[in-house]
């Protein structure tokens, strides 16, 4: 009798290795390194965060502190000395008008700053919205209505307002007229203020997600085998959703960004002595026809950042799910 062959057994040795099973997140990840948009984008954050915490090795580089005040280098006016804002090989971006500080080190600084701010908001956003979220979600009931009105609420203040209102009050609350808050204080303050006023949007997200999956075979054989409800909510249920919370987590970053440097604007960003992007753009209001580059290097460095997290989390967010609209 005739010895009858495999599908596999047909198919030539060479070519066997080329099939390969890949898990979801293998294919993701190389949707994404096809994606030039998503390379670009990601060297360029990689290249920022590389910077941002080089800032202790940079400034023994150059040997300048980022609070050292070079006034012997400024004229009359408090204006830089020579060329476009008093850059030399000593000061490569220049001084800062009135102050005398090295820009490039107040940059590398700032860029520190307004990073560590939007990461670790972002994260505190992500796993409060998480947990509620998925509580919520899987409870159903009078919990899920108290939650999803909790969250209507939350999401009809405006978050600037709230942020205007809550910052300036907590701190009174902890230090008088006199006293200046010290700057890890307000750092403290803001990460709070962002990350505990918007875990309502990843919140939404993941309610809406484990609704979808909570009565899903998978699930269902779980609970039937006798699991508990924290096996299923952290070995079930969350596995199956982090695709959209890692999307919404690289987004949340941009934004924290772009809104922590507002809050200089109205005095209630980070304080001195600790650099910040949003406080230079600031005091360089001042002299921008004058000096245009102290505007030029926070400005661009902020606009060069929220573009770069918004590219890569749309990219992000296409390879996680290759149905969405390109």
């Amino acid at each position: 009798m005739a010895e009858v062959n495999s599908p596999v057994d047909v198919i030539p040795v060479h070519r066997r290795r080329e099939i390969v099973g890949r898990s979801p997140g293998q294919l993701a990840w190389l949707r994404l390194k096809r994606d030039r948009t998503a390379l670009a984008s990601a060297v360029t954050l990689v290249v920022a965060v590389c910077v941002a915490l080089a800032a202790p090795a940079i400034q023994w580089l150059t040997g300048i502190d980022p609070t050292d005040k070079f006034v012997d280098q400024l004229n009359d006016f408090g204006m830089p000395l020579g060329y476009a804002g008093g850059i030399s090989s000593d000061h490569l971006l220049g001084l800062e008008p009135g102050s005398g500080r090295d820009i490039l080190l107040q940059l590398v600084y700032g860029l520190r700053t307004s990073l560590f701010i939007a990461f670790v908001s972002a994260v505190l956003a992500s796993v409060v919205g998480v947990a509620v979220g998925i509580v919520a979600g899987y409870a159903r009931g009078w919990l899920d209505s108290v939650v999803s009105w909790v969250i209507d609420v939350t999401l009809a203040f405006p978050f600037l307002i709230f942020a205007l209102a809550v910052i300036p009050i907590v701190e009174d609350r902890f230090f008088t007229a006199r006293e200046a808050p010290p700057p890890s204080f307000r750092i403290a303050l803001i990460i709070a203020t962002f990350g505990l006023f918007s875990w309502t949007y990843t919140a939404r997200l993941v309610r809406g997600q484990v609704i979808s999956l909570r009565e899903r075979e998978f699930v269902e054989a779980a609970r039937a085998a006798g699991a508990g409800t924290g096996h299923l909510l952290l070995r079930q249920l969350l596995p199956n959703i982090w695709a959209p919370i890692l999307v919404t987590l690289s987004l949340n970053v941009p934004q924290f960004i772009a809104v922590e440097a507002a809050l200089a604007f109205v005095n209630i960003g980070v304080t001195e002595p600790t650099p910040d992007l949003g406080r230079m753009i600031y005091n360089s209001i001042g002299y921008v026809a004058s000096d245009p580059y102290y505007t030029l290097f926070p400005g661009l460095t902020i606009f060069v950042l929220v573009l770069a997290f918004n590219l890569f989390g749309d990219a992000l967010r296409d390879a996680l799910d290759p149905r969405s609209a390109r």
